[in-house]
């Protein structure tokens, strides 16, 4: 014991980096002073929510070197907390003010004063963004690496704000300035030719900005990383809607982007001519998303993927035309995918996993929501065996009501090691499979459950790793939650919104056997009222966020 006291702090701050962060830490900065305090050191990031206000204070003191501080989730009063910002020691790289009502813009010059290391600024989803407030924050935070000021509910910035802007921040590699909808050509055109930079950009719904723009944009920084924008519909005579033309010059500035590894055209009406000028030139994608669009055809995918070989995220959800044979023949160039969404492509069945999870080795998440996951497609190759792959970690299933005990064993058996598995709304699965699964997939720390009629009475085992559970909309009763307090004593977050069997005495046997939960969500759930909710406080005070219609206890 003498010997392990005497390690240096600097011994001690490795071996708690190697535990994890966050929630992983709490335990050990239990152990003692010393353990608290060489564990606070490495707290780099803190959520505020409203009922921590009070506290704010001594959690900068105790958490002296903060690099992230986020404020989206704080409803009070902003600017009495920003002042305490400002006033504290923190050296802040990024701050995030999103959901605000109003900025505080009079404050930011106290706080640029004092952080003069500020490198991203998160204000997005605000109440109303002006050219003003683009001006003021460009000369009070000069050093701006990243700013998002997407989808304010009121947009009143303009192209003069944003060409300012653009001057002013020369450090400028990432904006997002999605929904502000009265800005043109112009601003694009500004950010690309002052901001030397620049290499991601960002600006879905900004339906002023034109193809053409784009183009003229793109030949002034052909650098780009990354870019994401959307081609709407246009629309013509009587009340039809028709794709909008691809315009030439925007097809041809698209081969100009030899460093492009990111390429976001989500929502949009795009062509196999636009993904053949992409393949052509762009061989360094990594991600590649083109969900919910259309107009175009499997050619088109298929030129990108057999020329880019680097892809490792493929989003093509809602891509109805999509068949199991497809997705043999896109696998054969997918060496190198980690994640890929199929959602909504409603074609595809069990044979698309199996393709996927015998073809892709580095593949670590799937995503097939609402597809049609529990047949086996008929031009399926029945010779082929499904093999094992334990890279996979995450399995989004949700939705597909066809999704049977069998099919998901099966995909259980492949994928031994996930961790995250989302089976909400697959009304075909019984609690006996997920009670197997659970024992199989020892690895599982998060699981979906919702809307489902799965109910657990089989569990006999402890599930030590599962940590975030969510049962909303469940047939989930008290039975069922006090084998869940037994099995599943590790738990970190419990949903049971809207389960209408459970009392208060199985949530209560749940917060009293789980010492480590730390949210609850109780919406729609008939029998919460204040005095249950501060019952569970009293029971549980490390259980930081209880969820009710009307209250949210931090």
């Amino acid at each position: 014991m003498k010997a392990s006291v005497s390690f240096p702090d600097e011994c001690w701050e490795s071996i708690f980096r190697f535990l994890g962060h966050g929630r992983d830490l709490e335990s050990v900065s239990m152990v003692c002073k010393r353990f608290l305090t060489i564990s606070s050191q490495l707290q780099d990031s803190l959520t505020i929510f409203d009922a921590t206000t009070m506290l704010i204070p001594k959690l900068f003191l105790r958490f002296s070197r903060l690099k992230v501080l986020d404020l989206s989730y704080f409803n009070g009063n902003l600017e009495g907390l920003l002042c305490q910002v400002s006033q504290s020691t923190l050296d802040l790289d990024t701050l995030n003010l999103s959901n605000q009502r109003t900025l505080p813009i009079d404050l930011f010059r106290d706080i640029g004063s004092k952080m003069k290391n500020l490198r991203v600024l998160i204000c997005s989803n605000i109440g109303s963004l002006w050219d003003s407030h683009l001006m003021i924050m460009a000369y009070c935070f000069p050093l701006l690496q990243e700013l998002d000021i997407s989808f304010p509910l009121i947009s009143e910035a303009t192209d003069f704000g944003i060409s300012k802007l653009s001057l002013l921040l020369e450090r400028l590699r990432k904006i997002n300035f999605s929904g502000n909808y009265l800005v043109t050509d112009q601003s694009l055109v500004a950010l690309c030719q002052n901001c030397m930079t620049i290499e991601d950009i960002s600006f879905f719904n900004c339906f002023k900005i034109t193809q053409g723009g784009i183009a003229n944009a793109i030949n002034f920084r052909p650098t780009l990383a990354s870019i994401a924008f959307n081609i709407k519909k246009r629309r013509i005579h009587g009340r039809g809607l028709a794709p909008m033309p691809i315009n030439l010059d925007l097809i041809d500035s698209l081969k100009s982007l030899k460093s492009l590894t990111c390429i976001d055209l989500s929502n949009s009406f795009i062509s196999d001519e636009l993904l053949c000028s992409v393949a052509e030139c762009c061989h360094s994608i990594k991600k590649l998303i083109l969900q919910d669009c259309c107009n175009f055809t499997f050619s088109g995918i298929y030129s990108v993927v057999s020329n880019c070989p680097l892809i490792q995220c493929l989003d093509l959800r809602k891509t109805d035309f999509l068949t199991d044979h497809c997705i043999g023949k896109l696998s054969m160039f997918l060496l190198n995918l980690t994640s890929i969404n199929l959602s909504g492509c409603d074609q595809l069945t069990n044979s698309t996993f199996y393709t996927l999870t015998r073809g892709c080795p580095k593949l670590v998440e799937i995503k097939m929501d609402r597809t049609y996951l529990g047949e086996v497609g008929e031009d399926s190759d029945s010779s082929l065996v499904p093999v094992q792959n334990t890279q996979v970690k995450s399995l989004y299933l949700g939705q597909n009501i066809l999704l049977g005990d069998q099919s998901l064993m099966k995909m259980a058996s492949i994928c031994p090691n996930v961790e995250l598995l989302d089976l909400n709304s697959c009304g075909s699965i019984s609690g006996e499979c997920v009670v197997d699964v659970l024992r199989k997939c020892r690895e599982i720390r998060h699981l979906g459950l919702a809307n489902t009629g799965v109910k657990l009475l089989k569990m006999d085992f402890k599930v030590l790793q599962l940590k975030v559970l969510n049962l909303s909309g469940s047939r989930i009763n008290d039975e069922a939650l006090s084998i869940i307090s037994k099995c599943c004593c590790g738990l970190v977050v419990l949903d049971i919104q809207g389960c209408n069997n459970v009392t208060t005495k199985g949530v209560k046997e749940v917060v009293e056997s789980c010492m480590e939960l730390r949210e609850l969500n109780l919406k729609n759930c008939d029998f919460v009222n204040d005095n249950f909710v501060a019952s569970l406080e009293l029971i549980r005070p490390s259980l930081r966020r209880i969820i009710t219609n009307s209250y949210v206890g931090v």
